[in-house]
């Protein structure tokens, strides 16, 4: 049996979406013919025309709703708002480096409740959403940390092990359903947010560009190469596709290796 990946009629709520990753995957749903809803705490006229160019390129409904997903009231009511929502994206996240004993109170708070409670609470109102129309994905970003660990980023690691915990809770509670739970677990990806950090890190080391990648950034990813945010949405895409209809609570790597170290 051959299968396509058709989203035509499809919602998809993509939190923390106006760049990287979120974009990435946001673009490749479009493409399969899903209508998206772009996220962020912003609201300016760049993230409606990001939505606009989208709509325009793939032919697909899209609008952006500004919400901070610190905020649990924003969460929920971001779902609430879109309407209509059968593939759920928790992508929203932030990052601190600090060893614990001198890790912020403040950002702790903040990472947990940006990369962990606000996929709780999305996923807390989209489930009977999808429940009522009879399918759905619920597709988790979490990381190579989520699997793995490295010092100084605690809150950034608890909260994304504890996404992968979340994921499979999400899926027993569907397993009889039609809708599927997964988290995606990206190693390093060239995002604008790591593109901007490359030429900052080559006067600190002194290095080209290719070995500032390679030796510095790239130096847990055996594959030497970052993965691109084509391929982290290619991967969500899949999900939503009726190959992978049996594949709930579990964790994809896309990491070029790293976790089978």
């Amino acid at each position: 049996m051959a299968y396509t990946i058709d989203l035509s009629g499809k919602t998809a709520v993509i939190t923390g979406s106006n760049s990287g990753i979120g974009l990435g995957i946001a673009r490749e749903l479009a493409q399969a013919g899903a209508d998206i809803v772009l996220n962020s705490f912003t609201d300016d006229s760049a993230d409606h025309e990001l939505a606009s160019g989208i709509a325009e390129e793939f032919g697909v409904s899209a609008r952006y709703i500004q919400a901070d997903m610190s905020k649990p009231d924003q969460c929920r009511r971001l779902i609430e708002d879109a309407g209509r929502c059968d593939i759920l994206v928790n992508n929203a996240g932030i990052q601190h480096v600090a060893p614990i004993p001198e890790f912020p109170v403040e950002k702790w708070d903040a990472i947990i409740a940006i990369n962990l409670s606000s996929a709780f609470h999305t996923t807390a109102v989209a489930l009977p959403i999808m429940r009522k129309a009879g399918w759905g994905r619920v597709i988790n970003i979490s990381s190579a940390h989520g699997l793995t660990a490295s010092p100084f980023k605690a809150a950034y690691i608890a909260a994304k092990h504890g996404i992968v915990g979340l994921t499979k809770t999400t899926a027993l509670e569907t397993a009889k359903e039609d809708i599927t739970c997964n988290a995606i677990c990206p190693g390093y990806v060239l995002t604008p947010i790591v593109e901007k950090q490359i030429p900052d890190t080559m006067k600190e080391y002194g290095m080209s560009r290719e070995d500032v990648i390679e030796q510095v950034m790239l130096t847990r990813q055996p594959s030497r190469e970052f993965a691109t945010v084509e391929q982290m949405g290619g991967t969500a895409t899949f999900l939503c596709s009726p190959a992978a209809a049996q594949i709930t609570g579990t964790t994809i790597s896309v990491d070029g290796g790293w976790t089978a170290l």
